[in-house]
């Protein structure tokens, strides 16, 4: 790994690129990662108002621009994700929970399954998609 945000700063300014990249782009008010189970879904980590850095790394992958909506990745996807947000990690003023969540619930996955990226944009909305009313209510809860 040979790219690594040291501080706060370099963390923000690589996020604001990101954000850049993504024509039309709005942070999530809530955003989570998790493992579909049955008709639930079990969050590796859930962000409220923060995880805007994971959050737009996520979205760069699965196309996500705005709105509320949930996306399944691939293993492999995943694995792209993770090494896009390792950088991150030599800031030792921050911690990581969504890297550390992510690599557990990567341990955990078969080639076959999927995990599912779920981004809410109004926390008050209601909506027809099951993973995006769990993180509602999850988010509704801190």
């Amino acid at each position: 790994m040979s790219e690594q945000w040291h501080t706060v700063e370099e963390i923000n300014a690589a996020r604001a690129q990101r954000e850049q990249a993504i024509p039309g782009y709005r942070p999530p008010s809530a955003f989570g990662l998790g493992l579909p189970l049955g008709d639930g879904i079990e969050f590796a980590h859930v962000n409220v108002g923060a995880g805007l850095l994971p959050a737009v790394i996520v979205a760069g992958t699965c196309g996500h621009v705005s709105g509320d909506a949930s996306y399944e990745l691939t293993p492999a996807e995943l694995d792209t994700v993770l090494a896009e947000l390792a950088p991150a990690e030599a800031c030792t003023d921050l911690p990581h929970p969504n890297l550390w969540g992510w690599r557990a619930l990567r341990a955990r996955l078969g080639d076959g399954d999927r995990v599912v990226a779920v981004y809410v944009e109004d926390l008050a909305a209601t909506g027809t998609d099951p993973h995006v009313a769990a993180l509602r209510e999850l988010a509704a809860g801190r």
